[in-house]
């Protein structure tokens, strides 16, 4: 499916897919917060660490499906398959912009 996403997002998810860190490292702000599987990861160096981690782990392909916004908030459905029980798994990604690029993203 073809969406019209913002072009940061856009970038985070086509990086992601490739597993490419500093790709998807390069969207997100020097003082972003990730709030991911119940762990707060703020600032470049933690998100790096939470990246890598859960890149190496579970190896995902994110498949944007279905996107929307409501205020600041970009909320993307994505189809997510990789090494992880109950794969593939349909999770929202919410998203929080500013004109440098992710400020916060929150997965669940």
């Amino acid at each position: 499916m073809n969406l019209d996403l913002p072009a940061t997002i856009a970038a985070y998810f086509a990086a992601k897919n490739r597993h490419d860190i500093d790709g998807m490292l390069a969207s997100f702000t020097d003082n972003a917060i990730v709030k991911d599987e119940g762990q707060t990861h703020e600032g470049r160096a933690a998100i790096r660490t939470w990246m890598e981690e859960t890149t190496r782990k579970y190896a995902v392909h994110v498949e944007p499906q279905d996107a929307s916004r409501s205020g600041g908030i970009h909320a993307v459905t994505g189809l997510v398959s990789g090494n992880f029980p109950g794969s593939p798994a349909r999770l929202k990604y919410r998203f929080e912009l500013s004109n440098d690029g992710v400020n916060a993203l929150e997965i669940g």
